[in-house]
């Protein structure tokens, strides 16, 4: 959330910090491997150790298939050093992680609208306080909606983002109607020319209906003032919920369309490559282009 232009871009520091991550989950799965690789050839029986270890780290069926494949590709019945196994673990998910790490380009629409989506506790508040700084820090100027009518307590928060970064926020008494306050921050920030808006949501859980149609709801309303909006929907993932993120994309996706996912930026290491790789991995075909057929 806090790179330059150029660093979100895909610059050295974007690289960095994956890397960074990737390096501390390696090295949390690093004693298994290397119980499992040292004095030993690489044959059936130990690749199928070695899926069970990626398996238990919860990287997903698929995605731990690959990997060993890939393994097994280039030391199939060699003895390997348990270095060697894990600098080919950290190449397969930096090449499912690398086409889908897109930036966040918030042009093409005035105001751009970005909706916020989510579970309950994911930080998805907290992600827009941030989102909104570093807009502002870019000269754009932002309005943020507190469509988290559930809790007075997001409402009071969202406020104190506006704050603090000099953001007029668009916010009615708890309780009230979400997509009708979506509607009106809407129709405020065309009014003002305003460059983006920033609209929270309550969190849900996925398999709520009730709750995936309210939000439904919020989509609908914004397009009878703009058909293309929302312009962009982020769906914030609490980093360490595992395979249960792949059912949040799909539901999300589904209800509001989600076009961008993104973890809590405090949680770095394993817990964030996981969440990532779960997410990504439908998304990776290694012969071909990296899209995803819809069913």
């Amino acid at each position: 959330m806090n790179d330059s232009p150029d660093q979100r871009a895909g610059g050295p520091r974007w690289w960095q910090r994956l890397r960074q991550g990737l390096a501390r989950s390696s090295a949390s799965i690093g004693g298994a491997i290397a119980d499992l690789v040292t004095k030993r050839r690489l044959d059936a029986a130990v690749l199928a150790e070695l899926e069970d270890v990626l398996i238990r780290a919860d990287l997903g069926v698929a995605a731990a298939g690959r990997i060993v494949a890939a393994i097994a590709a280039a030391r199939y019945e060699q003895t390997v050093a348990a270095d060697e196994v894990k600098a080919i673990l950290a190449g397969e998910i930096e090449k499912v992680l690398a086409p889908v790490a897109q930036p966040l380009a918030c042009a093409g629409a005035k105001p751009f609208v970005i909706l916020v989506v989510g579970v309950n506790g994911s930080g998805k508040t907290t992600t827009i306080g941030k989102l909104a700084a570093r807009l502002r820090a870019e000269g754009r100027s932002v309005m943020l909606a507190a469509g988290d009518t559930f809790r007075a307590a997001a409402i009071d928060q969202l406020k104190i983002w506006g704050e603090r970064t000099g953001a007029p926020v668009v916010a009615r008494e708890p309780g009230a109607d979400a997509a009708g306050l979506a509607f009106e921050a809407l129709s405020a920030a065309r009014a003002a020319a305003t460059d983006v808006l920033i609209v929270d949501t309550a969190g849900r859980l996925q398999n709520k209906a009730a709750l995936m149609g309210e939000l439904e709801k919020i989509v609908r309303v914004m397009k009878k003032l703009d058909p293309a909006a929302p312009h962009a929907v982020l769906l914030v993932l609490d980093a360490t919920v595992g395979q249960n993120a792949l059912s949040q994309v799909e539901e999300f996706r589904r209800t509001a369309g989600v076009t961008g996912c993104g973890t809590r930026t405090s949680i770095v290491g394993r817990p964030m490559m996981r969440a990532a790789m779960v997410v990504a991995s439908p998304w990776y075909v290694p012969s071909g282009p990296n899209v995803r057929t819809e069913p």
